[in-house]
């Protein structure tokens, strides 16, 4: 029996590191529920605007993937050290992941798409198969302008050591509740807020632009996850700094950049015309 799992394993690819480290996480956030405190709940929520809000949104994805604005490297450093308290790999690991799905989006080739599945393009991805989060050398073909950088190779291959020096720091400040808040249960919601952009958002909502993939408008997705719900507008302006087009469209990073902007902190902000907006309200 053991050697007939074994061989479906291996036939499948699954990655049992991975697919160890989630369950854990897992189990570690429904634990964290039966540990309610509003210090906690308050520690959980700032770790996950850092991690998700600063480090995914506005690092990883508009900045490091698409260049759609530019600051200071100290910043952007820092956006990717954000970036990596997400559990969701290294910068070149995800920059490259994200250019891929660009390039073949909902076409083979596409690292997740719904037309695989929903569960695979939600979580199947990372368990079936290689994930690559340590093969800086393969991924860097997708993400050159970061591996010229020492610092982002090395963010790469240690994207760990962020996340787990944070979670140390939360046990020995407030104890193992915070931890489990702060670390298993926040990066739990921001897995499944990222993933979600994978998959909801190439099934359910409003396409407000004629794309060549199934990308959609989800709203619900762009509140978890920092504007990045509006993923058919994306997918139609790629290297736009703003994803919500239209004033209804909750774009709090988008909010971000422009007072970045504003201290001349971000500069070469790029975004979607005011003509394609137009053009886009008049479709809808």
């Amino acid at each position: 029996m053991k050697q007939k799992a074994a061989a479906i394993s291996k036939r499948l690819g699954i990655n049992w590191f991975t697919a160890v480290i989630l369950v854990i996480f897992h189990i570690g956030a429904v634990a964290a529920l039966f540990m309610f405190s509003w210090r906690n709940l308050a520690v959980a929520a700032a770790m996950y605007y850092i991690a998700t809000g600063l480090g995914i949104s506005m690092g990883y994805h508009r900045l490091h993937t698409h260049r759609s604005y530019r600051v200071p490297l100290w910043l952007e450093y820092f956006f990717a050290v954000c970036g990596s308290l997400t559990l969701e790999g290294g910068p070149i690991f995800w920059v490259a992941t994200h250019r891929r799905h660009h390039q073949y989006s909902d076409l083979p080739g596409d690292p997740h798409s719904p037309r695989d599945g929903a569960f695979s393009s939600h979580v199947g991805w990372i368990l079936v198969g290689e994930t690559n989060h340590n093969n800086t050398k393969l991924m860097s073909k997708y993400a050159p302008d970061l591996a010229r950088h020492r610092f982002y190779v090395w963010l790469n291959d240690y994207h760990w050591i962020p996340v787990t020096v944070t979670g140390l720091a939360m046990w020995a400040i407030g104890g193992f509740s915070m931890m489990l808040w702060g670390t298993f249960l926040r990066v739990v919601v921001g897995l499944h807020a990222t993933w979600a952009v994978n998959s909801a958002t190439h099934m359910w909502g409003r396409r407000r632009f004629a794309t060549r993939d199934d990308s959609r408008n989800t709203w619900w997705v762009a509140i978890i996850s920092f504007g990045e719900g509006w993923h058919n507008n994306h997918h139609a302006h790629p290297t736009s700094a703003r994803h919500g087009l239209a004033w209804y469209e909750f774009d709090p990073s988008w909010l971000l950049v422009k007072t970045l902007r504003y201290f001349g902190v971000a500069k070469a902000v790029q975004v979607a015309s005011v003509s394609s907006r137009l053009a886009d309200r008049e479709a809808a």
